[in-house]
């Protein structure tokens, strides 16, 4: 791996240690805002939501500065913002700074993919993307039960002080290690082409199989902490070994995804949106008897991203002609299903159901996300449809 995308990754995996290792100190930065559990939940939807809407117009909105340029500045902004959400005073000032840190978190992710495929071959940008992706899948093995330990033991406000030292070691490395031409730039579809694409149905389905994907895993993870304290009974110094154990599954589920894609796309994501029904049945009957429990939480979190990745390639297969609005639709879909799996889960909360029913709803988002997959599966063999190869000349 080149020194420049090692300090990509590491960028990427403070930006992913950032956004999930909130779930692991919920508790916490709810007694010290003085907010309940459900209403701090509202933290993790506000930063989904600044990813999703605000990283891709702030993309939009530097486009002509020099990409290393803005890497830095997006590293600084997190740098800063951790700063501040660690002296944050209350809930309304917390709520605030983690939108406008996901700002910076969307528009990182969709400039790190362009600067890392100019650094390397043509035939390497597979791996390149694959390293910047792996900043999200690591952050969740290390980062999140590393930041929920700290959490435990020194308080939620020493997890983002943490969270500001790798941002000042983030920026270091990408001021070092990136040339200053770093930057690469593909000749772009027409917009009417952009949109076209997207009316295609493979592409549709499989953003509302992301949506079902979303609900599945983080009406249950944005309270996973609380769920495991007060069903399951595990006592705290236990959760961040359960959620490293999640991050160990969820890594070796990248892999998984990412082979069975290139085997059998479609059966292969059938298959496996019908396991994961059944394992959020299983957490829901297991949840009270924690060795059970854990070991459904590790094949649960192993399955969020063996189907993650399917669902991915197949958008980019049948956008690979105008990649660019699909593309950029692909972590703002994510994180649109990350808000509403989070608001709908505190709303449950609120409305008097206990953690216990969380995963019955991911159960039967997955039940719909079958659904909808064998229908696009039997309307693209009846179409007789192939993915378009490559981009055609302007």
């Amino acid at each position: 791996m080149s020194l420049p995308l090692i300090a990509l990754f590491i960028a990427a995996f403070a930006f992913g240690t950032t956004e999930f290792v909130i779930a692991g100190v919920l508790p916490q930065v709810a007694e010290g805002l003085g907010v309940s559990v459900p209403s701090a939940g509202y933290l993790v939807s506000g930063y989904a939501c600044g990813i999703a809407i605000g990283g891709p117009l702030l993309a939009l909105a530097t486009k002509s500065l020099p990409r290393k340029t803005l890497l830095l500045g997006l590293a600084i902004a997190f740098t800063i913002g951790q700063a501040a959400c660690a002296l944050a005073p209350d809930f309304t000032s917390m709520l605030l700074l983690r939108i406008a840190v996901a700002v910076a978190h969307g528009a990182y992710f969709g400039v790190a993919m362009v600067v890392a495929v100019g650094l390397v071959p043509e035939d390497k940008r597979g791996m390149a993307v694959a390293v910047i992706l792996s900043g999200l899948t690591v952050s969740n093995v290390i980062g999140v039960p590393a930041g929920t330990a700290i959490g435990n033991i020194w308080g939620w406000r020493a997890t983002f002080w943490v969270m500001c030292a790798l941002g000042v070691a983030a920026t270091c490395a990408m001021a070092a290690l990136l040339p200053r031409t770093a930057g690469y730039q593909a000749k772009p579809a027409g917009l009417a082409r952009e949109v076209r694409v997207l009316a295609r149905q493979q592409v549709w389905t499989s953003l509302i199989l992301m949506l079902m994907l979303m609900l599945g895993q983080f009406c249950l993870f944005t309270y996973i902490t609380p769920t495991l304290l007060e069903v399951t009974g595990l006592d705290e110094d236990l959760v961040p070994w359960v959620l490293l154990l999640n991050g160990v599954g969820a890594t070796l589920g990248v892999f998984l995804g990412g082979k069975l894609s290139d085997w059998k796309l479609m059966p292969s994501l059938i298959t496996m949106l019908a396991l994961q029904a059944v394992t959020l049945a299983v957490i829901y009957a297991v949840s009270p008897y924690p060795l059970p429990m854990i070991v459904a939480i590790v094949i649960w979190g192993g399955l969020n991203f063996a189907i993650g990745t399917p669902i991915q390639t197949r958008i980019l297969a049948w956008t690979a002609d105008a990649s660019n609005l699909a593309s950029s639709l692909i972590p703002s879909g994510f994180n649109v299903g990350i808000a509403l799996a989070a608001s709908l889960g505190a709303a449950m909360l609120n409305a008097g159901y206990g953690y216990r029913s969380l995963p019955v709803v991911g159960a039967f988002a997955m039940l719909v996300a079958v659904v909808v997959a064998v229908v696009s599966q039997l309307w693209e063999a009846r179409s007789n449809a192939t993915p378009p190869l490559t981009a055609p000349a302007e």
